[in-house]
């Protein structure tokens, strides 16, 4: 599918959507731009059918769980070969997130959690037996998110 022009009130209800998902509703973000539930609702329906809005996904903090090894295992793949890996990549055990980077060398960024220092290591050997080479790992103390800011004002 090719791009998507988003309007400005599309933007505006993106933008509200990554500013925190959960707890806005389709009446919350309406009356904030004046416009019916029904249209949110539907913009909403659209953006996700088109594919803008991939999913909801809970943020969640490892270290709250008793996990503190939250994990950013630097990757190189081939390029030919890093959309596959990245894919595979996704399956290992622990893995959380996988990222492509459109770089030669880091271009997967592989984010794991690990119950202790061999279950990072087992990771790190995974993903080295799927073809990606590890160049670096680093424990991630926190992440801090904020919505697309040309998405606020519908663009402005």
């Amino acid at each position: 599918m090719g791009v998507r022009e988003l309007d400005d009130l599309d933007k505006q209800i993106v933008y509200a959507l990554q500013a925190d998902a959960r707890r806005t509703s389709s009446s919350d973000i309406a009356e904030k731009l004046d416009v019916s539930p029904s249209t949110v609702r539907n913009r909403i329906q659209q953006l996700e059918a088109d594919g803008v809005i991939r999913g909801y996904h809970a943020d969640v903090d490892y270290e709250e769980t008793g996990f503190q090894l939250f994990t950013l295992i630097v990757c190189t793949a081939p390029i030919p070969d890093r959309e596959e890996l990245a894919e595979k990549a996704v399956e290992v055990s622990g893995v959380v997130e996988v990222q492509e980077v459109m770089k030669g060398e880091a271009n997967v960024l592989v984010r794991a959690v690990g119950t202790d220092g061999d279950d990072l290591s087992r990771i790190g050997e995974e993903l080295d037996e799927l073809g990606l080479k590890v160049t670096d790992e680093d424990i991630i103390r926190d992440t801090h998110r904020h919505p697309y800011h040309r998405f606020e004002n519908g663009g402005e």
